[in-house]
């Protein structure tokens, strides 16, 4: 799989020319959601590069990252007359970059793209490493493909436009990148004030957050070893959202991972040893800035369930990515349902469910 290239922009319009100028093309697209359309669109199109691009519009948010959507991104590529060597640029959140990607891995058997992510979540964590895909039969990232971006330009003045909750959904995954990097890292994100964001402190934390995926995809592209690390958090996180989506009350992806971190934590705890003192200083922080995902005990053979059909299971086992200590990474360890309904009871238990 071909390196793809990350760039915190100085200035946009200047970073988009230089990518746009890498990748030769005969015609160029441009897709949004509906969000992104009206408040990021605008920033680009002073930028001569992108005068005759098509539009593509999507709807916004994590429901219309279907197959639906997919068939009518792949119809407006077609209609308008994209061959083998257009070039698609993706502007907006992780649901856009995921959908775009994939829709650009598979038209034509595939076509180059540009990943501009809009969203705190988008830049850290969607947009980087090579993961496209679409949620399908009810269950998160189901279809998808490994196919990296040409370019990720990755530009925080977007980020002054993200609301709270958007804000902390990114926030998730760059409290995992410290987890499951080192000690300072982790303290920094605990202690930097949310209340009152530095955005200049903030980008080089984003640049931070971003290496430390990049480095873990580059040794493991394909997600065979080491780049199960990402998934801290993700196995229980995933199926507390597939849950959350079949109920028709979506939560956001990156409180989803934090609730789940709350979990996987504990069995970090219990099955790896974590520190009890770390586990409950992110616990605390957790609690404080996401809520609580509401569930009963009558509800846990179905979470149990969704997560069975995660994509990281092997032979029949819930599989997860724990943690000795801050930095000490254990993939692939299994729990038994009667650990996982355990750390249920604590999850509903501590965040006061």
């Amino acid at each position: 799989m071909s390196k793809q290239e990350v760039i915190l922009c100085e200035t946009i319009e200047s970073n988009l020319e230089q990518a746009i100028e890498k990748c030769p093309h005969d015609k160029l697209f441009i897709l949004t959601d509906e969000h992104t359309e009206r408040l990021c669109l605008p920033l680009l199109k002073k930028a001569s590069v992108l005068e005759g691009a098509t539009e593509i519009r999507i709807g916004a948010e994590d429901v219309n990252k279907s197959l639906d959507t997919l068939s009518s991104v792949w119809m407006a590529l077609s209609q308008k007359g994209a061959t083998r060597h257009s070039l698609l640029i993706n502007l907006g959140g992780g649901m856009v970059t995921d959908l775009g990607g994939f829709a650009a891995a598979t038209f034509k058997r595939g076509i180059a793209y540009i990943n501009i992510p809009t969203t705190l979540l988008a830049m850290v964590d969607a947009s980087v490493g090579g993961k496209t895909g679409i949620n399908f039969n009810g269950l998160k990232n189901e279809i998808g493909a490994f196919a990296p971006a040409r370019s990720v330009l990755i530009e925080t003045e977007f980020l002054r436009t993200l609301d709270s909750r958007n804000f902390f959904s990114g926030y998730a995954e760059m409290l995992k990148h410290g987890l499951i990097s080192d000690t300072a890292r982790w303290a920094e994100l605990l202690n930097f004030d949310t209340s009152d964001i530095d955005y200049e402190s903030l980008k080089l934390m984003v640049g931070k957050s971003v290496q430390v995926k990049e480095n873990i995809v580059e040794q493991d592209p394909l997600e065979h070893g080491i780049r199960k690390a990402l998934n801290l958090g993700h196995t229980v996180g995933h199926a507390f959202e597939s849950m959350a989506l079949a109920e028709k009350h979506p939560v956001l992806h990156g409180y989803a991972v934090a609730w789940g971190i709350v979990c996987e934590l504990y069995l970090s705890y219990v099955k790896v040893g974590f520190p009890k003192d770390k586990m409950r200083q992110t616990l605390q922080f957790i609690k404080e800035n996401y809520g609580a995902f509401a569930f009963d005990c009558k509800q846990y053979e179905r979470l149990y369930e969704y997560m069975t059909h995660d994509k990281k299971n092997t032979s029949n086992h819930v599989n997860f990515t724990l943690l000795k200590d801050i930095g000490e990474i254990q993939i692939n360890q299994t729990a038994d349902k009667d650990l996982i309904f355990e750390t249920l009871d604590f999850y509903r238990e501590c965040m006061g469910c």
